[in-house]
Order: C-alpha cells, then sequence, then structure tokens
C-alpha cells in the first residue's frame, strides 16, 4: 500500500477539483463496481476507472482475445491471442494501479448468477454485446437496487444512459430503466455483429471513457446524474445531444401493472 504522499501525488488532479476532492477519493477508493464485457467499451471503461483509483473492480466476460479485437480493444497486445479478456484485462489494469483490487471472473452472467454478483457491488457498468444481456442487467440492477452505467455502440455512433428504475425523480415518477428504452421483444433478437455491419475503433474509446464519467460521478456525486436522460453520440456529425427518457408506464419492469418479479423469466 503506498504512502499518503504517493496517494497524493498520484490522484493529485482529483483531489484539487472541488467536485472531487479528497472525500471524492476517498469514496472511489472504497467503491466496487461491476463491469459486464471487457470489449471495446470494456477497455476504456476500467483503464478510467483503475486509474481513478476506484478501489474494487470485478469483470465478467467469456470470451478470448482474438487479432481482430485489437483495432479497438486497447488493453490487449498480440501476446494476449486466445487467452480470457478477464484475465488480461485484469494483468493490465493491475499494473496500471496496483492500488485497485481487480477480480477477472471468466464466466458469462446468466439468471443463476447475476443477482448476487450484482448486490456484492455498488454499482454495474454494462458493455456487453446482446440484448438479452442487457435486459438481464437491467432486470437485476432493479431488484438489487443497483444503478446501471449503461453504453452501447454502432458504426460510427453510440448512446450512453444511467438507470435508476428503481428511484423517482423529483416529480414522484419512476425513472425510466432500459425497457423504457428498447421494446421488450429485442430480447430474443440477435445483435448485428461488428465483424458483418463495422465499427470504428475510437468510437468505443469515446464511448467508454464516457461511461467512466458517469460511473465516476454517480460515485462521487459530482455534476448531475444522466437518470431520466439519454446521450447519443454522431461521430461522422462530430454531435452530441442529451434528450429525456421518459418512464413508460406500461414496461413489464417498473410500469404501472409489472409482470416481471424476479429473473426467472430470463432462465
Amino acid at each position: 500500500m503506498p504512502d499518503n504522499e504517493a496517494l497524493t501525488e498520484r490522484y493529485a488532479r482529483h483531489l484539487v477539483l472541488k467536485e472531487i476532492g479528497g472525500a471524492g477519493q476517498q469514496k472511489l477508493a472504497a467503491a466496487r463496481v461491476l463491469v459486464i464485457g471487457a470489449g471495446g467499451l470494456g477497455a476504456s471503461l476500467l483503464a478510467y476507472l483503475a486509474a481513478a483509483g476506484v478501489g474494487h473492480i470485478s469483470i465478467i466476460d467469456d470470451d478470448v482475445v482474438s487479432l481482430s479485437n485489437l483495432q479497438r480493444q486497447v488493453l490487449f497486445t498480440e501476446d494476449d491471442i486466445g487467452l480470457p479478456k478477464a484475465a488480461c484485462a485484469a494483468r493490465f489494469l493491475t499494473k496500471l494501479n496496483p492500488d485497485c483490487t481487480i477480480t477477472p471472473i471468466e464466466a458469462r452472467l446468466t439468471a443463476n448468477n447475476a443477482q448476487d454478483l450484482i448486490e456484492a457491488h455498488d454499482i454495474v457498468a454494462d458493455g456487453c454485446d446482446n440484448f438479452a444481456t442487457r435486459f438481464l442487467v437491467n432486470d437485476a440492477c432493479f431488484f438489487t437496487r443497483k444503478p446501471l452505467v449503461s453504453a452501447a455502440v454502432g458504426r460510427f455512433d453510440g448512446q450512453l444512459a444511467t438507470f435508476k428504475a428503481y428511484e423517482n425523480d423529483e416529480k414522484g415518477t419512476p425513472f425510466p430503466c432500459y425497457r423504457s428504452l428498447v421494446p421488450e421483444n429485442m430480447a430474443s433478437v440477435n445483435d448485428m455483429d461488428c465483424a458483418a455491419t463495422g465499427i470504428i475503433g475510437a468510437l468505443t474509446g469515446i464511448l467508454g471513457s464516457l461511461q467512466a464519467l458517469e460511473v465516476i460521478k454517480e460515485i462521487t456525486g459530482a455534476g448531475d446524474s444522466l437518470a431520466g436522460r439519454l446521450m447519443i453520440y454522431n461521430g461522422l456529425a462530430a454531435t452530441a445531444r442529451v434528450i429525456r427518457l421518459p418512464w413508460d408506464p406500461t414496461n413489464p419492469l417498473n410500469g404501472d401493472t409489472p409482470t416481471i418479479k424476479d429473473l426467472s423469466i430470463h432462465a
């Protein structure tokens, strides 16, 4: 464990921010963050969470590194090809910041493990690549009352939102969940793989970095939460906009007449 002088020097740029300061840095050090996916979004997300001094980071990913990943997944090198992404990412992050405890989980998030994993953390950051897992993460975060920072990318565009569907806004209306954004029938749809559609590598770095920023804000209380709002980024046009994301009273999780009572629908 480094001494106070070393810690002060490492996090000096945080400590002088009035929105973070010493108290915020202590909150980061005590935080437990679960990251879903160590791919394109996860690469910059994980690197900036570790660099920020988040004390405990768990990474769940069941994939291995391939050569085509290296165009955007900047935690890995050619030496990692064929090795588990979670373990390789953990090794990189430990070198980046030995102060952080990194736990690689070489598995897929399922209805059997989601609730226990999420309950053991303070906040979840989702960068997975399929709708089924996104719905599972959304529902598990709702039942465990954990904030979810979710990002997604397309060819040249991306979106970012924070979901706190277990809370109400200042008017007493429930915050939206992922099911307020994406129709339930998409859960059975196979996402268009970027191998077929393509993706610009730097885009994943932009959205992953923004995702890390929102996680840090949620932990420290800095700034305004994205809960109830959606950020949309267009890389080709170099534009970003934030729109209101309304609660859908018909959604089956936190709508007026919810039908989803537990995670059994994902089994």
